[in-house]
């Protein structure tokens, strides 16, 4: 069902007609009845007609079960006599997702949340094709938010891929898209769609902030031992370039040692003056 407009016309100029309606009738009650009675009748049918249309409102009207269209403008119309008008509302809507409790691309349980922001921009569609268009927002968007979760780990430790918690832009674009997909149907439009809440569940909670705590400390590491042997190449190659002393293979082995102990390690290196020979 598509939306199309619906007849109407001023409310204040029904209102108008009606009264003149209603004049006439009276005027012409002593002359003649089927006449007076014709015309309270018409005033009668125009005035189940006269409806209110709010800002950012829209009135379906179906006619004995038939669509017969919609009145956007908001204001008084006199519209078509004996109609069923259902409202609804055209205003941009929150609809905050429960924490929901789903498992990962790699099956650990992930508490889930999203917020959407949506509109209604199809009031046909919205009565007619879904039962109820807010408890269908509701089930879709939930719906959604479960399947994009499924597709994706919560974190990528090896820094490869799409996760939930390393690419909340894409992942939140990608449940837009999926969720205008669905929503579609029942006439509305997504706006906006955000993680509000994502976290590991309770049971495997500790174990996996041991596991990215475990990580980071590799990840620190190697950008340490990374940042100690450049060093330590590039004293080697000051000392020679600058010719302040002859390194042999054995001595560049026990500088490049003390260098990387002096810098890898966690606690302060304890300097020990040699004032012997090597050898």
């Amino acid at each position: 069902m598509v939306e199309r407009k619906a007849w109407k016309l001023n409310g204040f100029l029904g209102i108008l007609i009606i009264l003149l309606l209603i004049g006439a009738a009276i005027y012409l009650a002593q002359v003649s009845v089927m006449v007076t009675i014709f015309f309270i009748v018409a005033a009668a049918l125009l005035c189940s007609g006269i409806t209110t249309v709010q800002p950012n409102e829209a009135k379906v009207l179906t006619f004995f079960g038939r669509y017969v269209g919609s009145i956007r403008e908001n204001g008084l119309w006199l519209t078509v006599p004996v109609t069923f008008r259902t409202k609804i509302s055209l205003r941009v809507r929150n609809f905050n997702s429960k924490i929901l409790k789903v498992n990962d691309v790699e099956g650990n349980p992930v508490e889930i949340a999203a917020v959407i922001v949506f509109k209604f921009v199809d009031s046909a569609k919205a009565v007619f094709d879904v039962d109820d268009y807010e408890e269908f927002v509701e089930i879709q968007s939930e719906t959604a938010l479960r399947h994009v979760a499924a597709k994706y780990p919560y974190d990528t430790f090896e820094l490869e891929g799409y996760s939930l918690r390393g690419n909340a832009e894409e992942v939140a674009g990608e449940l837009a898209r999926e969720l205008q997909e669905r929503l579609s149907l029942a006439g509305a439009k997504v706006i906006e769609a955000r993680l509000t809440h994502l976290a590991y569940a309770t049971e495997i909670a500790s174990a996996m902030l041991q596991r990215q705590q475990a990580a980071a400390i590799l990840a620190a590491r190697q950008k340490i031992v990374e940042g100690a042997v450049g060093m330590a190449q590039m004293a080697i190659a000051r000392l020679q370039q600058n010719g302040i002393v002859e390194l042999d293979e054995e001595r560049k082995v026990m500088m490049i040692n003390n260098l990387l102990v002096a810098i890898v390690s966690d606690r302060a290196a304890q300097p020990v003056i040699n004032t012997g020979s090597l050898y």
